[in-house]
């Protein structure tokens, strides 16, 4: 069964994805562009360097953003190059990505709630932010249309 624009928008699936994305971006010290980026790849399943680069042209440039993933454990080498029969390696997202983005679907669909304790990035209340943050968090967790 194929799910249709009226389907997603019953569901209300997009309704707090700014605010989830936002938690998931702070609480793993990522940029929206990365977290994103990672969605895109994980999507693909396993990619290449140019796969990356291909799904990287419509986020905003960084440099280091392909060594600062693969240094935290964002994204894994599948399989290496031996520069004879394999001209380049291939890449994959790894498990805590994947734990990360299934995470953030649950959340989305109302089988999860973003974690309200003291361990989250925005009940320690330093900025504004953090407290408007909290509050939308709390307003998401009533909403029982989600």
């Amino acid at each position: 069964m194929r799910l249709t624009a009226s389907d997603i928008k019953e569901m209300n699936l997009f309704k707090y994805y700014r605010l989830v994305r936002k938690w998931a971006c702070k609480s793993n010290g990522l940029k929206d562009a990365d977290l994103e980026l990672l969605i895109f790849l994980d999507c693909q399943g396993h990619f290449t360097i140019q796969g990356f680069k291909d799904g990287e042209y419509i986020h905003s440039w960084d440099k280091n953003r392909w060594e600062r993933l693969r240094r935290e454990g964002w994204i894994d080498v599948w399989r290496h190059r031996n520069r004879t029969s394999i001209k380049y390696s291939i890449f994959k997202t790894s498990m805590r990505t994947q734990l990360l983005i299934k995470r953030i679907y649950r959340i989305l669909l109302g089988e999860e709630d973003i974690p309200t304790t003291e361990a989250n990035v925005f009940y320690k209340n330093k900025t504004y932010t953090d407290k408007v943050f909290n509050k939308a968090i709390d307003d998401m967790i009533k909403d029982k249309e989600r």
